[in-house]
């Protein structure tokens, strides 16, 4: 348990310029804190002690703000930095020199059983916000894009943005995958433009009514003219939403 610790304190000091020195990391980080309440956690749970070991996570989310569940496994030299609202699920397993940023969650989809939380390699940088869903492993020295929502396998020394995640580069240089090529909400949007030409179809076949939607429907302009058709009956708003001269006062 030392040695992990001695392990979780040398991750902060190597990964935070702001630390000044390793008592001062012991004594005030949050992240190390919540990692060394969860050893004994874990240590409880494996001693089949798990209302105990359930108890223990709890009060350190109390004192720190980051919830581990006991029975997740971490090695030593993890750094979490800042901590607040990190979450990490039960089947969650976290490698050696894997930096976690606020916010994070580790988590799973839906409620199946087994292996349903994320394995994160070494090396691995999850920054801030980022959500990381279901069973499946981040390949070593990945990186992970603050608010990304990751949902399948990340491919070591990758870097992954967005919602929902997709690699973007790997090795720093961009990848020619089949997931560049096709953008999700420009997907959803298409079938539902395709959707709504059909049921516009369905519609006209029904009341005889054809459906053709010109410039002017689509943002109409303030009707300038009069009942009478004169223009002095235009009033100076209607002038200048037309552009033809600006309001006076």
């Amino acid at each position: 348990m030392f040695k992990r610790l001695r392990a979780d304190i040398a991750a902060a000091k190597r990964n935070d310029p702001a630390a000044r020195n390793k008592f001062e990391i012991w004594l005030t980080y949050s992240g190390v804190h919540a990692l060394s309440w969860h050893r004994w956690a874990n240590l409880l749970y494996r001693m089949h002690l798990k209302l105990l070991a359930r108890f223990t996570s709890q009060f350190a989310k109390f004192l720190t703000g980051i919830e581990i569940h006991p029975a997740a496994k971490i090695e030593g030299g993890v750094f979490i930095d800042h901590g607040a609202g990190v979450v990490i699920g039960e089947t969650a397993e976290v490698k050696s020199g894997v930096v976690i940023y606020q916010g994070v969650t580790l988590g799973g989809t839906g409620k199946e059983k087994g292996k349903r939380h994320p394995t994160i390699e070494r090396d691995v940088v999850i920054s801030s916000g980022a959500k990381v869903l279901g069973g499946f492993t981040v390949g070593e020295g990945a990186k992970i894009g603050a608010g990304a929502v990751v949902l399948k396998e990340v491919p070591p020394h990758a870097t992954v943005v967005g919602v929902p995640g997709r690699v973007v580069r790997i090795r720093g240089e961009k990848p020619d995958l089949q997931q560049e090529k096709v953008d999700p909400n420009a997907e959803e949007i298409r079938v539902l433009k395709e959707r709504l030409r059909k049921l516009e179809c369905a519609l006209g076949k029904l009341t005889g009514e054809a459906f053709e939607c010109e410039e002017e429907e689509l943002f109409p302009v303030p009707d300038l003219q009069g009942a009478d058709g004169g223009e002095e009956d235009a009033s100076p708003a209607a002038e200048a939403a037309a552009g033809e001269g600006p309001l006076q006062p």
